[in-house]
């Protein structure tokens, strides 16, 4: 598991108190650096660490504190449906949101993916800016829901 120095940044080019916390699951060191820059210049987002396989994930995310995985399923070691699993298995990782972002966009995979418990299947080739406009949907809607809070 790597950690990364979280980074999340607003329009007015101030830090957001308490940004969507993203966790990166992704074999491909290119892609996940291309995932890493993107995420962090979306309004109300971090990328707080990654993985490359299923047991480091699964570690990673028992010990580290995220709202959402952005989950590849093809891995050097071990299968991204079995982070799904785990995660949706355990209470305190239940609430995490799951957004598969794979190569293999066939109907099996999206379908079992929706089974296991993933939020949100998007196609690598396709649909990454989707995937990007989710993730900024998500932290701006957490970071209306912690303003509105503290009202």
């Amino acid at each position: 598991m790597q950690l990364v120095e979280p980074y999340t940044q607003t329009e007015s080019g101030q830090r957001t108190a308490h940004p969507l916390r993203v966790f990166l699951v992704e074999d491909s060191a290119v892609i996940r650096q291309s995932l890493t820059e993107t995420i962090a210049s979306l309004d109300h987002v971090e990328v707080v660490g990654h993985a490359e396989g299923e047991a480091e994930a699964i570690a990673a995310l028992q010990a580290l504190e995220c709202d959402a995985v952005v989950l590849d399923l093809q891995l050097k070691e071990g299968h991204g449906f079995n982070v799904l699993k785990a995660l949706r298995g355990r209470s305190s990782t239940s609430r995490i949101v799951v957004l598969v972002l794979s190569n293999y966009a066939t109907p099996q995979y999206r379908t079992r993916s929706m089974d296991i418990g993933a939020d949100y299947f998007f196609d690598k080739a396709r649909e990454y800016d989707l995937l990007c406009e989710v993730l900024e949907r998500l932290g701006v809607r957490r970071a209306g829901d912690e303003a509105s809070s503290a009202d």
